[in-house]
């Protein structure tokens, strides 16, 4: 399987990442990819940028390196409430919004409030992609966390650092996510989460629970990167700048 788009990639912004928004688009190009998503942390990261950061992003130009770059963020989960890091007024203006949780941002919680706080992140209506469920740090009811996802159609992350040098013991969580995804029909989102260029659009750990899940393409948002584009077109996102490659 061969995917078109990259959802999740970091730069020096991030605090904790070394690339910058031009290598990233440069070895997109060079492996293939035609589209890349810039989600660094949301401010409440140790080392994140401020919220001038997002509101700026509007100077990053559509396309670099002939490949598009999408401004969005990596919000992080704060409570149980589900609140996010990044006011709305930031949020709206984005391409793309992630979420997930992070240490030092998001307390933890028994599994219910976990399984909680991300089905309320989800109910936040420019949310459009959960980002490493499967973190054994953070435990959830897998079942209705998946069922919430697909009843309010924001995808779910598989990401490949959880099986590289992030999150270690995410497989298991992983792998029944994403055996869920299928069963109920959510929608995959397969992201690198690179913090260095070298790691845009390297995806094999994460690919290989794809095809164990048994999940079909149909249901992968970044197989195509038009297709992701549609998705985020449906949930409101103004992308009239895009013409196919």
């Amino acid at each position: 399987m061969k995917l078109e788009a990259d959802t999740h990639c970091h730069t020096i912004a991030s605090g904790h990442a070394y690339s910058t928004v031009v290598e990233n688009a440069k070895v997109a190009r060079e492996k293939g990819l035609k589209l890349i998503a810039i989600t660094d942390h949301g401010p409440s990261l140790p080392g994140g940028p401020h919220f001038y950061h997002f509101g700026n992003l509007k100077v990053l130009p559509r396309v670099i390196e002939n490949v598009y770059i999408l401004r969005g963020v990596e919000a992080n989960i704060l409570d149980y409430d589900g609140r996010l890091d990044l006011p709305e007024r930031y949020l709206k203006d984005l391409d793309i919004v992630l979420a997930g949780f992070h240490t030092y941002c998001y307390p933890g919680g028994s599994v219910e409030e976990n399984t909680k706080a991300l089905i309320n992140a989800m109910q936040n209506p420019y949310v459009d992609i959960i980002v490493h469920p499967g973190n054994p740090e953070f435990l959830i009811d897998i079942d209705k966390f998946v069922e919430a996802a697909a009843e309010y159609d924001v995808a779910i992350e598989i990401n490949n650092s959880s099986f590289t040098v992030s999150r270690r013991g995410s497989e298991e969580n992983c792998l029944q996510i994403a055996k869920k995804a299928k069963e109920v029909g959510a929608k995959i989102a397969v992201g690198s989460d690179a913090h260095i260029c070298f790691d845009v659009g390297f995806f094999d750990k994460a690919l290989m629970v794809i095809k164990e899940s048994g999940i079909e393409e149909q249901n992968i948002l970044n197989v195509s990167y038009l297709k992701l584009i549609d998705y985020l077109k449906e949930k409101g996102r103004d992308f009239s700048f895009v013409k196919e490659f």
